[in-house]
């Protein structure tokens, strides 16, 4: 992988996460993957990772066995708000990337507020020299929005949606518990919504 870098060559997970979106067959069970990224702001080098979960979801539930999480290390980053330890063996920004990219395939990404998460992911891969997400995705608070008939500009806490769709809140204080919430937030959603 290293090698591919150095030389200027496209590395292959890259190939293969392209790959995906060249042809156009609809798979018969779409896949979403609910999402989380910690992140924290750093002076010279912007927003970068602390850790990013993701769960599959498939048809009306959470897809069994299907998810990943990865913690970040050698950024310099402290936690912006949430709690990181105990969350296993952190790897470098770059095997996060090669992670999350292998994990979501060509699935619909979901996060709440997930403008603000998508360009984070991009900024780590324009670090990496590689281009910009293809996934189609869906914010949660749109989503909501779109349930409500609310049409402001208004965005939305993962707490504030979880109380008003009376969704189970576990202890969220690592991004697995964040993307576990929102993924049964999304179930919810996506019933309502027929989605």
């Amino acid at each position: 992988m290293a090698f591919e870098w150095i030389t200027g060559s496209t590395p292959q997970f890259w190939k293969n996460y392209i790959a995906l979106f060249d042809d156009e067959k609809q798979d018969a069970k779409k896949r979403f993957v609910v999402f989380e990224i910690e992140a924290s702001t750093i002076e010279k080098k912007g927003t970068v990772m602390i850790s990013i979960s993701g769960i599959g979801v498939v048809d009306d539930g959470i897809a069994v066995g299907d998810f990943m999480h990865a913690l970040v290390s050698g950024n310099d980053a402290e936690p912006a708000a949430q709690i990181t330890k105990n969350e296993g063996e952190a790897v470098v920004e770059a095997e996060a990337m090669i992670q999350f990219l292998n994990f979501i395939k060509d699935a619909t990404l979901v996060s709440n507020n997930i403008n603000t998460d998508i360009e984070v992911i991009n900024a780590a891969l324009k670090r990496l020299d590689l281009g910009r997400l293809k996934n189609d995705f869906m914010d949660i608070g749109v989503l909501y929005k779109r349930w409500k008939g609310i049409n402001d500009d208004s965005q939305y806490s993962l707490t504030e949606l979880c109380d008003a769709l009376k969704t189970e809140q576990p202890d969220r204080n690592t991004s697995w518990a964040s993307a576990y919430t929102m993924a049964l937030t999304f179930l919810k959603l996506k019933t309502k919504l027929k989605i």
